[in-house]
């Protein structure tokens, strides 16, 4: 796959996943019309759309068709949009701008912010459970796991409590392995059991890519807070070392680190190889991710 064909893809694919949350939006009447704008302002403004691209990568790799990734996709990134939302809120990161644009709860109020954040989490699930055709049981399960108290919300935890601290590099891999990687991974489970049964070897390979890549994408934002730009990432720049919080560039150093990212990958695509062709979507998606500028 040529970097331009790579480009095609993913804009297609974001194209795609835009048109179906629009939609998700519009064919709905809002009963609290301002907690609609807030939740749409969440999750519409911009995004790079990564978690919903593994989807379709991964579901497309084992054979999948696209209407049917559809709604695992928008679930993923529902879950991820509620999370940026309660993220941004003054009692954890307190940020400004998201995407370059305000974040919610600067563009409405903090309460809303809340509510909007309690509804797209919501919306997730309820767009899982109204899908006809998908295995629903281990869906479910995945999305409850990578997002909860085992997941994303347990690394949320442990990020706020390493402020000011010094964790060692196992530590700060299991942060980011709970609050960045437990969702990169549910994406492409997800992706893979619109087709496959659990017990498949194939979804076992997709697993390991995502374990890999998920901190492969970590340790990269963690590089971009040093090396990026506030217009660029759409975000303040060197957020995370005005606030004290443990990366990987302050414990390895910054060559370290975009060596550690490399490695990561090429970790990744070596888990590929029972997929054979197939994994080369995902392979180039991987080293996409480290690539990126914001």
């Amino acid at each position: 796959m040529t970097a331009d064909s790579m480009a095609a893809r993913l804009a297609a694919d974001r194209a795609r996943i835009d048109a179906c949350l629009e939609a998700l939006f519009d064919n709905r009447r809002a009963v609290a019309p301002r907690l609609d704008d807030a939740m749409r302002h969440g999750v519409l403004v911009g995004g790079k759309r990564l978690r919903p691209v593994l989807v379709y990568a991964a579901g497309r790799a084992l054979g999948a068709e696209d209407a049917a990734l559809d709604a695992p996709a928008m679930a993923l990134e529902l879950i991820h949009a509620y999370s940026l939302v309660h993220d941004d809120l003054p009692a954890m990161d307190d940020d400004d701008l998201r995407r370059g644009q305000p974040t919610v709860h600067r563009a409405f109020d903090e309460a809303t912010a809340i509510l909007a954040g309690d509804a797209l989490q919501a919306l997730a699930f309820e767009v899982l459970a109204r899908e006809s055709g998908l295995r629903l049981a281990p869906m479910v399960a995945t999305l409850a796991d990578a997002a909860g108290r085992g997941g994303m919300v347990a690394g949320q935890m442990m990020d706020l409590a390493a402020v000011g601290q010094d964790p060692d590099l196992a530590g700060l891999a299991t942060i980011h392995d709970h609050k960045t990687g437990a969702l990169i991974r549910a994406a492409v489970r997800l992706g893979g059991l619109v087709v496959a049964e659990e017990n498949d070897a194939r979804l076992a390979a997709l697993e390991r890519y995502a374990g890999a890549i998920g901190l492969a994408f970590q340790v990269h934002d963690d590089i971009l807070d040093v090396t990026g730009d506030t217009a660029t990432l759409g975000k303040a720049s060197g957020a995370d070392a005005a606030r004290h919080k443990p990366t990987y560039p302050a414990l390895l150093g910054l060559e370290t680190a975009q060596a550690k990212a490399c490695e990561l990958v090429e970790a990744g695509v070596a888990a590929l190889e029972p997929l054979g062709d197939a994994g080369v979507p995902l392979a180039e998606l991987a080293r996409y991710m480290i690539e990126r500028d914001h």
